[in-house]
């Protein structure tokens, strides 16, 4: 067999040579947008790669984006990995101090960035010594006035003078390809740093009947950022089919999905449950007879639990199937997908939601199992919870910097730091993280399994779960609820509307209202802080000591 390696810049011509007139559709925001192709997109990888030679950027380099998902997002996927450099996409939520972190860890050569961002470039650009230049990605007349030490230079500017007949290099394909870093509600971010070989292979999956079953016939809606773990790999996906992909920027409210999905036809979409919830306030607020104007077909849940009610949703009102999937940044990220087997399809719905809201099944590639606390592997199907661990093709093997394989125990296995169970049919279902489980009287609660049965009363918005300190039972679970707007609702109803859903010894002690929960720069629930402002509170029965 022929040795050819895997490299991203074969995705890229393989979409331009057969695919060429698939239509990128990329919103800016302020009601401005433009409508690219495959061919074009190529074109401008190579000019772009053509240009950052010529900049003096060696093979190795580092070049970190500050953007959202536009069509010139997609460009610097293609034109720095395939140049052979290292694309790092940096999560503008973050707070400052840990995205000089992240840049400075990383040692970034050059950082390209949306205009939106050109105040938090200036404030950075002083403390990123490593930085050569900074990019606006704008044409010259949009050019921000900033003071830099370092030049500033003008993305189209850059494209226009570069070789459009640009030769990709030929690279071994354990090159690697990108950088991400977690966004951890502990510590320092770490870096997960991808290669051309790991990317490839991720690409099948996501492009698998079994996988996300992505296709050229698919209108795809981006709505998870191509800052989050390279957006889950779905634009190097969309290249290995050839489906048109909609980039809507910087907006992805509820409105503006919406819009999306009807006017491009989109079949497919992927985003965090947050994006969703937003999604179906403004679906809600719709005559009934505007749902129908979609397309949909399947939507991608993912980057924590999809809650029963989205799921539900789904179904009920657009005829929608999820596909809940699982993964993190070290897995790149998927590792488990919700596809049903054959016997699940003759379920009555009630039961086929259950099945749907756990996490998946294992994809080839990954390994997955559940270990005990004595470090002992469970069989598929025991009946209790533990440490979930994974190993693969695409799964970190050591943190950027760190020694090779010093992520990994000594069987090879990653702890993903999640709690879970496989069934009998290898469903995963993720109980808690391994430092949010409740620990209840030496038995233990699932936060998300309660996070879910609350949010699936009609007036609940968003809901969290945390430990809360108990003299009798050291730790009892309280309930953190963001009503719906507008809506008036109790604590006993909420618990109520549980009881029949969780076990009754897991239903918690209180409930207090909230106008928002804090979340992570990816949309997960920020439980840290969580503890920290409810640390003092004293559930009820369970006065202070003394």
């Amino acid at each position: 067999m022929q040795p050819k390696a895997l490299q991203i810049s074969s995705l890229l011509e393989h979409a331009a040579t057969h695919h060429p007139d698939v239509e990128i559709v990329s919103h800016l925001g302020a009601g401005r947008s433009q409508r690219t192709d495959w061919r074009t997109v190529a074109q401008r990888a190579r000019r772009l790669a053509s240009a950052l030679g010529r900049l003096g950027m060696e093979p190795g380099a580092r070049v970190a984006t500050l953007a959202w998902n536009t069509h010139r997002h997609l460009e610097l996927y293609f034109g720095v990995s395939g140049a052979g450099s290292i694309l790092h996409t940096v999560n503008p939520r973050l707070f400052t101090e840990q995205i000089r972190y992240i840049v400075n860890h990383a040692a970034d050569d050059y950082l390209f960035f949306d205009l939106g961002f050109a105040p938090l470039v200036a404030e950075l650009a002083p403390s990123l010594p490593s930085v050569k230049a900074f990019v606006a990605l704008c044409r010259r007349e949009e050019l921000p006035a900033l003071s830099l030490a370092q030049p500033l230079l003008c993305y189209e500017d850059l494209v226009a003078g570069g070789d459009e007949h640009f030769d990709w290099p030929a690279l071994p394909e354990d090159t690697a390809s990108s950088l991400c870093y977690t966004s951890g509600t502990t510590g320092h971010p770490k870096g997960v740093l991808y290669s051309h070989r790991s990317t490839v292979l991720h690409c099948w999956t996501a492009c698998a009947a079994d996988g996300l079953g992505l296709r050229a016939r698919d209108s795809v809606l981006l709505a998870v950022p191509m800052f989050h773990v390279n957006a889950w790999g779905i634009p190097y996906a969309a290249a290995m089919c050839g489906a048109k992909l909609v980039l809507p920027g910087p907006d992805v409210s509820g409105e503006r999905l919406f819009a999306l999905m009807k006017d491009e036809g989109c079949t497919f979409s992927l985003g965090v449950p947050t994006v969703w919830l937003g999604f179906f306030q403004y679906l809600e607020s719709l005559p009934e007879a505007a749902r129908h104007e979609l397309r949909l077909e399947r939507v991608v849940v993912g980057g924590s639990a999809a809650p029963r009610a989205i799921i539900e949703k789904f179904e009920r009102l657009l005829g929608v199937y999820v596909i809940q999937a699982w993964g993190m940044t070290e897995t790149s990220p998927l590792a488990t997908i919700g596809n049903l087997l054959p016997r699940h399809e003759v379920l009555p719905l009630a039961e086929r939601y259950g099945v749907q809201a756990r996490q998946g099944r294992a994809i080839f590639g990954v390994e997955i199992a559940v270990f005990d606390a004595e470090g002992q592997r469970l069989p598929i199907g025991a009946p209790r919870a533990g440490e979930l661990k994974v190993r693969g093709p695409w799964v970190v093997s050591a943190y950027y910097g760190n020694e090779p394989g010093s992520a990994l125990d000594a069987d090879g296995w990653f702890a993903t730091g999640d709690v879970a169970m496989i069934d009998a049919d290898g469903f995963v279902q993720i109980t808690d993280r391994s430092k949010d489980v409740i620990k209840s009287g030496g038995e233990w609660i699932s936060s998300i399994d309660l996070e879910n049965a609350a949010v699936g009363h009609p007036l609940v918005k968003e809901a969290a779960v945390i430990g809360v300190r108990h003299d009798k039972w050291q730790e009892r679970p309280l309930l953190i609820v963001v009503p719906k707007e507008g809506a008036t609702v109790s604590g006993p109803e909420i618990l109520d509307f549980m009881k029949d859903r969780v076990a009754r010894w897991w239903l918690p002690d209180d409930v207090v209202f909230v106008d928002e929960l804090p979340h992570t720069a990816t949309g997960k629930l920020l439980k840290t802080r969580l503890r920290e402002q409810f640390a003092a509170h004293r559930l009820p029965g369970d006065p202070p000591a003394g």
